[in-house]
């Protein structure tokens, strides 16, 4: 079943691949002989869908979770059940996906108002008279 990311956008299945592997932490002598962890690997390069501006996005938001393929890789073992553990990692790549999609606003670039320039212009013209004060008296000529 394709991971919905928005009405019109979702993720299908052939670009997803899913591996249990044995999990770290709690869970007594079952975590020794059950394999609860899941490894979620979504090839992101291979999906059309995406654009290439938000394809940058995506892989800045990875971070090391992507490779240089263009693999993103979510490893999630944060609960003791395999299903809760895969919902986890599907609901962490939705997360990612979406947060990409969102186009950051530009920067306007503005200018210091005149008062701002006039306080840093009297700070500076005070720490210089403060300094001058702290230096040793000079000797008349």
């Amino acid at each position: 079943m394709p991971i919905a990311i928005s009405g019109a956008l979702a993720i299908p299945d052939e670009l997803v691949e899913w591996r249990a592997v044995r999990a770290s932490g709690p869970g007594g002598q079952n975590v020794n002989k059950v394999s609860n962890a899941v490894e979620l690997r979504f090839d992101s390069a291979a999906w059309p869908a995406l654009a290439p501006a938000a394809r940058l996005r995506l892989g800045r938001i990875a971070g090391r979770r992507m490779t240089d393929a263009g693999v993103i890789v979510i490893d999630a073992q944060r609960f003791r059940s395999l299903e809760q553990n895969r919902a986890d990692a599907v609901e962490r790549l939705v997360q990612m996906v979406r947060a990409s999609l969102v186009e950051p606003r530009p920067r306007r670039p503005t200018k210091p108002t005149r008062a701002s320039k006039e306080r840093r212009l009297a700070t500076k013209a005070r720490d210089a008279r403060t300094k001058k004060l702290r230096r040793p008296a000079r000797p008349e000529d």
